[in-house]
């Protein structure tokens, strides 16, 4: 049935909501919940890598922004990602993935603390730019060409629009989805699928210049118009994985375990292994066209990936961020199964962050090198992720118990 908002409502189904009494107060975490005495534990462990990863870096602090760009954006990559999540969920009107959706909303909120985090990328940005050191643009007429955009306050001020845009998105649709909660409106949904389609193109757009201003100009004399498809690639697999990863692991109260059902990871199984295929089919694409033309400075970029040790990272990127979940996510049984499923995302989590170290650091030198300043700053960052999100996590109920469309998402089963 629907009502005048448009928003169509199942509920006459054994699997309908009403084998369950869903209220806030059943779906929030407990007090003794290990994610409500998460925040400051983690946020404090966060601080004390960060500061070891400093200490471990003096001396060569050029290695470190380069190590914290590429730790940033393995955590950016996975709250834009979970925001782009959201967004294609009310863009389709999709009811299957309520129940899931409010771990993406969740995800996506760290942004908002992302924007302080970038200082230390805007602090060291002189050092691992070529294109802000005026006596290199000087002596480069290529540079000089890419001035206008290539400087540092236009990169700043781009910078400071991407991330507001970002954390507006993931806080304004966060914040009404929980309002929902309290006041049941239904329009709330039809306001956030209006506002969902402008809101992609707004993202997509801003993750593609992003892409363009924190990755590919690290080489600056190199470019491709696809790179900013590849990067939003990685992101949305990322997201897709890591809200696979909550709903599937004990973050939530006991009653979860029977809304979010096998239906429901088989489902998320099946935009992983399409986003799995579409990674590889856009990495593919950009590789073939840029080889093929060999034109000397668009090739030079892939050259450096395939010799001094990065061969062996291109090849592991081949074999296990495309072949092996690709052969692996075929199967209903994998995809059906939280753990098999579960060690499939985990897995590809780990390929994400190689795909971006193969990415940024080819800039800082031969592979393998400052593992351990890599680490600390992988695990800095990751537990002040972790303690955002833990602490968004504690402020409400771990589903939208209140959205139109929950009986759909209760009744959802794969035909």
């Amino acid at each position: 049935m629907s009502d005048h908002t448009g928003i169509s409502s199942t509920d006459n189904t054994p699997h309908s909501a009403t084998r369950l009494e869903l209220d806030r107060a059943q779906f929030r975490l407990s007090k003794d919940h290990y994610l409500n005495k998460l925040p400051i534990p983690a946020a404090l462990a966060g601080l004390i890598m960060l500061g070891i990863s400093v200490v471990i870096s003096l001396g060569n602090l050029e290695r470190f922004y380069y190590s914290y760009l590429l730790s940033y954006l393995f955590y950016l990559s996975i709250g834009l990602g979970a925001l782009f999540f959201v967004l294609i969920q009310y863009v389709t009107r999709a009811g299957w993935s309520v129940v899931v959706r409010r771990a993406a909303e969740n995800l996506a909120g760290p942004i908002v603390f992302l924007i302080v985090l970038f200082i230390p990328i805007a602090w060291g940005a002189p050092q691992i730019f070529e294109w802000a050191h005026p006596d290199v643009v000087a002596h480069d007429p290529l540079l000089q060409e890419k001035s206008p955009y290539l400087n540092l306050p236009f990169f700043y001020l781009r910078s400071v629009l991407y991330l507001v845009c970002w954390a507006v998105m993931a806080w304004w649709f966060r914040k009404e989805s929980l309002r929902q909660d309290e006041t049941q409106d239904p329009l709330i949904t039809r306001r956030l699928q209006t506002f969902s389609a402008p809101s992609i193109v707004v993202a997509g757009v801003t993750i593609t210049f992003a892409a363009f201003d924190w990755i590919m100009s690290l080489d600056p004399h190199w470019y491709s118009t696809i790179f900013g498809v590849y990067f939003f690639a990685g992101c949305f697999l990322a997201g897709l994985a890591t809200v696979t990863l909550v709903v599937a692991f004990p973050l939530r109260p006991e009653p979860v375990e029977d809304v979010v059902t096998p239906e429901h990871f088989h489902d998320l199984g099946k935009l992983l292994f399409a986003f799995v295929v579409f990674w590889a089919y856009i990495a593919f694409s950009q590789f073939m066209l840029i080889w093929y033309a060999n034109i000397p400075e668009e090739t030079v970029w892939y050259l450096h990936r395939l010799e001094h040790g990065w061969e062996v990272v291109t090849l592991l990127l081949v074999l296990g961020h495309f072949i092996l979940p690709f052969f692996l996510l075929l199967s209903r049984e994998i995809k059906r199964k939280k753990r098999h499923l579960t060690v499939v995302c985990l897995w590809l989590l780990v390929m994400h962050y190689f795909d971006l170290y193969w990415q940024v650091l080819p800039s800082a030198g031969a592979p393998g090198t400052n593992l351990l300043l890599d680490l600390a700053t992988l695990l800095g960052l990751g537990c002040l992720f972790v303690a955002a999100f833990a602490y968004l996590s504690s402020r409400a109920a771990v589903i939208p118990v209140r959205d139109p469309r929950l009986a759909e998402s209760l009744a959802f089963e794969n035909m």
